[in-house]
């Protein structure tokens, strides 16, 4: 926003703030942090303290912002909490997104920083990688909770510890509680503490980097929680009107159990063996560019295949009572200019659910990856430059509630509209 645009709207900036930050137990913190988040929102192209510091005037004192996001004494859960109620009565969300996204680094200082994978980047880089769970519907939604994710490098009790990374915790403010623990774990946790604060959707969405871990959809399963996840081509799995059948008895030793007879395939294969045939067309929304959809946009098509499958793998099975596995949708798109399928979705809804509603399910992630863009490029997520545990926790918390601002005011002015920004 230009310095006009902040002024116009600095009164519902400020009582937004007031809201989001009643928890602070100063009112030093409540300023400093309306303060932090109007200097998020002004335009510039750096938004870590000094660059900020620097555009705010009178209010831009740098010492003051440091401490105020690096070691002033404040729980950011408790902002997030104020945030997610906020949000979920704007939002109305018919599901919580799971995600991670990359802070790309140059030095190794800054806590968690190590060499790892980063959709980001699309390689192995050095980078810090944080996990979201994002409030969404069709026409919004809002990252409110956050894990910094600590690689096994930088836990004294992993096997694969760095001593040069574990000697740093202490400088990092790393809590000494704090361990290695895996991604999809971690989006648990983030689900738990937001039902905590009373929150409760009805669905869980996220990639394959979670749908393809068997203990994550597990996890959901004994939370009640629905869930569309996207899975990699390899996830193997039985069709779903397979038999267990029960070898005859040869009256020596055991007496057999009954299991299924022939093994299982990856859906890639069993998708092809139906052929492109089975593929129906879906429009799911529109999207961004010029067409004929009801906001004059063009509305997003392609043809997917839906087949009842049960999932194999030894997790599954040892999480199974009986000899039959529980039953799936696979879902998948094969676009009519593609020799194969190119994306797969598993969910557990109903065997009756509507197809065109679950590829629109299936497809709502594409919001936690508008946000990860919005922030990132607007609001400078990645634009922290302190090192610390709490200040890049503190960091990611106040660009949450500038979007969750911005998010505010659009609905405010086009409360309908469903269309990417």
């Amino acid at each position: 926003m230009t310095p006009d645009e902040i002024a116009a709207v600095r009164g519902e900036l400020e009582e937004f703030a007031a809201e989001v930050f009643e928890p602070f137990a100063r009112d030093g913190q409540r300023w400093w942090g309306q303060v932090y988040l109007r200097g998020l929102l002004t335009d510039g192209k750096r938004k870590s303290v000094e660059p900020m510091a620097a555009r705010l005037g009178a209010d831009g004192n740098r010492q003051a912002l440091a401490h105020f996001i690096t070691t002033s004494p404040w729980d950011p859960s408790h902002v997030r909490a104020k945030l997610a109620w906020k949000m979920e009565t704007a939002i109305r969300p018919t599901a919580a997104i799971f995600d991670d996204t990359g802070f790309l680094k140059d030095g190794t200082a800054s806590a968690c920083v190590s060499s790892q994978y980063t959709g980001t980047a699309g390689k192995v880089t050095n980078c810090q990688v944080g996990v979201s769970l994002h409030l969404a519907s069709d026409h919004a939604s809002a990252a409110v909770d956050w894990r910094l994710f600590l690689p096994e490098t930088w836990d004294p009790a992993s096997p694969k510890a760095d001593s040069d990374k574990t000697a740093r915790r202490s400088a990092c403010g790393i809590p000494a509680d704090v361990g290695h623990v895996e991604k999809w774990q971690l989006a648990l946790d983030m689900l738990d503490e937001t039902r905590s604060w009373g929150i409760e959707v009805p669905l869980a969405i996220a990639d394959a980097g979670y749908g393809d871990c068997a203990a994550f959809r597990l996890g959901l399963n004994d939370r009640g929680l629905n869930y569309v996840v996207g899975i990699s081509t390899t996830l193997s799995a039985h069709l779903g009107d397979a038999v267990p059948v029960t070898p005859a008895y040869q009256g020596n030793g055991r007496p057999p159990v009954a299991k299924y007879p022939d093994k299982p395939r990856s859906v890639k294969e069993l998708v092809i063996a139906v052929g492109r045939k089975a593929a129906r067309p879906v429009s799911w929304r529109e999207g961004s560019r010029p067409g004929r959809g009801r906001l004059g946009l063009k509305r997003m098509y392609s043809r997917f295949v839906a087949l009842r499958i049960r999932p194999a793998g030894r997790e599954i099975r040892q999480a199974t009572e009986g000899p039959e596995l529980p039953e799936c949708w696979l879902l998948a798109e094969w676009p009519t200019t593609e020799p194969e399928p190119v994306q797969f979705w598993l969910s557990d809804l109903p065997a009756d659910f509507p197809l065109t509603t679950l590829v629109r399910l299936a497809k709502l992630r594409w919001r936690i990856e508008h946000d990860y863009r919005e922030m990132k490029q607007a609001l400078g997520l990645a634009h922290f430059e302190g090192r610390t545990w709490n200040g890049w926790h503190h960091h990611v918390t106040l660009v949450s509630a500038a979007h969750a601002f911005c998010t505010l005011q659009r609905l405010a002015t086009s409360p309908k509209d469903t269309a990417p920004a």
